[in-house]
């Protein structure tokens, strides 16, 4: 079972970390250098700063759906989804995104994979 201490060790591929409140709270170096943010930037923002804006309503329904009902519609599973890059354009990725509880507040991770080539972005 994949748990957010294993997300937070992982270096192969790129790891976002957030917690109840949809805050990034930890990229690693592989999500700086295949999307172009620095850690610097996106730690203690919104995870909505990564999120297109016409999926950002759908995100905020879903996040808050789950944490009044702990019932998951998406987790556990590889999604096809858009992720903005640092430089704003917009990509697209397989999501696979876990929540956990830790403390008695659900801290969530996924990995956001490419699926294409990012104009110059390196993997």
């Amino acid at each position: 079972m994949l748990t957010i201490d294993a997300l937070k060790a992982e270096t192969t591929i790129p790891v976002i970390i957030v917690d109840h409140e949809g805050t990034v709270v930890h990229i690693n170096q592989m999500f700086e250098k295949t999307w172009g943010w620095q850690k610097e930037v996106l730690v203690d923002q919104s995870l909505t700063t990564i999120i297109p804006d016409n999926l950002r309503d759908a995100h905020r329904m879903g996040f808050s759906r789950f944490l009044l009902t702990g019932i998951p519609t998406i987790l556990n599973q590889a999604l096809e989804l858009v992720v903005m890059r640092a430089d704003g354009k917009e990509a697209a990725a397989q999501h696979f995104i876990i929540a956990e509880k830790i403390n008695d507040n659900w801290v969530f991770g996924a990995t956001i994979k490419p699926l294409v080539e990012n104009d110059g972005f390196s993997r």
